[in-house]
């Protein structure tokens, strides 16, 4: 079973805002058997809108389309779409009381744009939008599915959750897909794709591998189709077993999560609490941590230390310290790390200090030079790294290194 999704929006294309939906759809999708074809996004044009249907319904056989359902002259997807069915614009009952209560409940006036939301093409399925005011649609034409829903991201999610895949779901037959993801860290995909190189080989051609790579870090991704879910589930947890035995040096986790979420499972579980004192990061690295949820358990906090004054004050590092060897050296990341130990009196630390740029290279350090410290109180581990001149690709990259480094200390002390 084959979809495709299209985005509707000028936003979308000159860049705005980022397409968050297709990402977030094709994830659903996938999870219930629907793989995804293709990804289009088209600006707010009807000849561009009804090219795109029309072409899309040649390769899937579900269309799922997001945006342009607002109340203004701009969003034009609803009448295309009447367009392309050649129909004509209804008001649908249900729709307008949903908008009615929602403008009762805010005791705003209903105004007549407001009131023509509540128009789909006759021959779509309303389906009800419980937190905004513009109704999804659902149409069933020559043997195709079209799937029309809001492009306000929580909306939409929410429509498809709630009513949009359980429909799916009742209306077609589709597959198994399982899915199995190993985080390993610390060794590039062409390392790793050579150690296990016979496994892949002995695959069968209904489970595929895909090396997914970023920043240090490899996911590897067994996913099995068929029909039968418990045999397929079998067959991919063995193929699973062998490629984390195989690779056990650099797994991280044996779920798709990212490196952070695998080292705050692994510190609670054992107990163990962290804290950090980062400079070119900016606390980019407690950002990461602290998305998820129960990070508290682990994460007590830190210091974002930028200047020398706020290193000797907060941190500890000595004023000779950062006189003789600079910010930037393996002397003053060793008096952070072991200054965050001290001061915030957590089980495992880790240090950042570095020139992020553009500018603040010189020839002995330039540009993307990076000294990282993790460390508990019986061991340590510090690294220099060199990275290239983009400011946002080096902190992403020191980030990064940290936890991998963190992770890396946090196993060998559990052995």
């Amino acid at each position: 079973m084959l979809a495709e999704i299209i985005t509707i929006g000028d936003e979308i294309l000159i860049g705005q805002i980022v397409d968050t939906n297709s990402a977030w759809m094709a994830h659903e999708l996938n999870n219930i058997g629907i793989r995804i074809k293709q990804i289009s996004s088209v600006s707010d044009d009807r000849q561009h809108i009804l090219t795109a249907l029309h072409e899309a319904s040649k390769r899937a056989d579900v269309i799922l389309i997001t945006g342009g359902l607002g109340p203004t002259k701009d969003d034009i997807t609803k009448k295309t779409i009447a367009d392309y069915f050649g129909v004509k614009l209804i008001e649908n009952k249900e729709a307008l009381i949903n908008v009615q209560e929602i403008f009762k409940r805010y005791d705003r006036p209903l105004l007549e744009v407001n009131r023509l939301q509540a128009r789909v093409p006759e021959n779509c399925e309303a389906i009800l939008n419980k937190n905004g005011t513009a109704p999804g649609m659902w149409f069933n034409e020559q043997g195709k599915i079209y799937i029309s829903m809001p492009g306000v991201p929580h909306e939409m999610m929410y429509m498809m959750e709630d009513q949009v895949i359980p429909k799916l779901k009742a209306s077609l037959k589709l597959p198994v897909i399982i899915h199995k993801t190993i985080l390993t860290v610390g060794e590039g995909e062409s390392f790793l794709a050579d150690r296990i190189a016979d496994i892949e080989d002995s695959l069968p051609n209904y489970i595929k591998l895909a090396y997914l790579p970023k920043l240090g870090q490899v996911r590897l991704r067994l996913s099995g189709y068929g029909e039968n879910e418990a045999t397929l589930k079998q067959e991919v947890n063995k193929f699973t077993q062998k490629i984390i035995e195989r690779v056990a040096n650099v797994v991280a986790a044996e779920e798709d999560i990212p490196i952070e979420k695998a080292i705050l499972n692994y510190m609670a579980e054992k107990g163990l609490t962290l804290s950090v004192a980062e400079s070119c990061t900016g606390g980019y690295i407690s950002h990461l941590i602290t998305q998820h949820p129960g990070s508290s358990k682990v994460f007590l906090g830190g210091a974002v230390s930028y200047s020398y004054e706020l290193k000797e004050s907060i941190l500890g590092v000595k004023s000779e310290t950062l006189t003789q060897f600079g910010a930037v050296s393996k002397e003053t990341v060793t008096e952070m790390v072991e200054g965050a130990l001290s001061n915030f009196k957590s089980d495992y630390a880790l240090a950042v200090t570095g020139i992020a740029g553009p500018d603040g290279g010189t020839i002995d350090k330039p540009v993307g030079t990076v000294w990282i410290a993790v460390a508990s109180v019986n061991q340590k581990l510090i690294k220099k790294l060199t990275f290239g001149n983009k400011r946002r690709q080096n902190i992403e990259r020191s980030a990064i290194s940290a936890l991998n480094m963190l992770n890396t200390l946090l196993h060998d002390s559990g052995k």
